[in-house]
């Protein structure tokens, strides 16, 4: 069985905090055995992971549409911010890359609405139905609907910022996950699925103040 996290943040977003240590003993320590890096509109530091650890990291992009986030997994190239969901979308399925929707339909963070969804349900791949930071936003129920009723696999994954945010909320799968295996093993995953720490939410503003102060690792 291994523990999959499909959404966190490095170093290399403006507000994340994971380092390249932090990765490796994450993924050494038992705490998660896969884990997707998806910065925000850059792959740079998943594709140095991904020469490090191998298959253990999928390289992935938080990508900021016009429309809301949009995440693409397995991808080869980075994604452009600023094209509509659907564009994007398509992009990442040019890369033969996962479409993956992250906190849909919330308005706190930049989640993509019921309207767009709808739109773009033949390139939907994986919904997000629990993320980790959804404290008081929490649209995890109305996303799962939405997916079960558009027969889409859900997933569960902390969207960390920083490490005491990770190993809470991630997908159990049977098998490593692959750029082809990944929509079935999600299918028939196990949700793991508890709150970090309350303090963790101020992962991305603090991580902006030391980025802007240069006291980023």
């Amino acid at each position: 069985m291994y523990k999959v996290d499909l959404h966190t943040h490095s170093t290399a977003s403006p507000d994340g905090g994971l380092n390249q240590d932090e990765y490796l003993s994450l993924l050494e320590d038992g705490t998660l055995d896969c884990v997707a890096i998806t910065d925000h509109d850059t792959i740079d530091f998943a594709e140095h992971m991904h020469r490090i650890a191998g298959n253990k990291v999928i390289i992935g992009e938080e990508i900021m549409t016009r429309d809301g986030e949009v995440i693409g997994l397995f991808l080869k190239k980075p994604i452009k911010p600023g094209l509509s969901a659907i564009e994007t979308m398509k992009m990442i399925k040019k890369q033969r890359a996962i479409v993956y929707v992250p906190h849909p339909l919330e308005t706190v963070r930049s989640g993509i609405n019921k309207e767009t969804m709808e739109a773009c349900v033949d390139l939907i791949d994986i919904v997000e139905s629990y993320n980790g930071r959804a404290f008081f936003q929490n649209k995890g129920p109305e996303s799962t609907t939405w997916a079960r009723l558009n027969h889409k696999p859900v997933a569960a994954a902390s969207d960390a910022h920083g490490i005491k945010g990770v190993g809470t909320a991630y997908t159990v799968t049977k098998e490593l996950p692959t750029a082809t295996n990944l929509l079935k093993q999600v299918e028939f995953g196990h949700l793991t699925m508890h709150r970090p720490p309350l303090y963790t939410l101020l992962y991305p503003k603090a991580n902006r103040l030391l980025q802007r102060f240069g006291g980023r690792r």
